[in-house]
């Protein structure tokens, strides 16, 4: 009984762990930064555009990924930042941004671009253009190991 009781109790366990990694934890930029203040993270800027075919081939193919999304989980606050949103305000470093200005500010001119930042909420890298998960996770990987956690 006790056996079966462990067994069961590691299966649940297994399958809680599965459960929490089946879509990137995507946040808003002010949330990303506000958690990296009280625990130092790297931050991974998806900027898209609502008509940017590339940018909804990468949700569907590359971010459902399980490798892609236990990747970004664990070493990234993930941001989703459309760039012709002008609505939603934010204040970062004590200026307002909407995620069009923001976009602008990070000097991104093309879709999808990946936008790296680190702890102290500084752009270390960019990725434009749509990739496929194995290249996806290859570039980034190099990326942690250039600029570390």
């Amino acid at each position: 009984m006790k056996k079966l009781f462990g067994a069961l109790l590691i299966t649940l366990f297994s399958f809680q762990i599965a459960m929490a990694q089946d879509k990137i934890t995507w946040l808003t930029f002010e949330e990303a930064a506000a958690k990296t203040a009280e625990e130092p993270k790297m931050i991974f800027v998806d900027v898209y555009t609502d008509w940017c075919g590339w940018c909804k081939k990468m949700d569907k193919d590359t971010f459902t990924d399980p490798e892609v999304i236990g990747f970004i989980n664990n070493n990234f606050y993930a941001v989703k930042m459309n760039a012709e949103d002008v609505k939603r305000k934010f204040s970062f470093k004590g200026k307002e941004y909407t995620e069009a200005t923001m976009a602008r500010a990070m000097r991104v001119s093309s879709y999808p671009n990946f936008v790296i930042m680190d702890a102290a909420m500084e752009n270390i890298a960019q990725f434009p253009g749509y990739r496929e998960p194995v290249p996806f996770l290859t570039g980034m990987e190099d990326l942690l190991n250039k600029f570390g956690k």
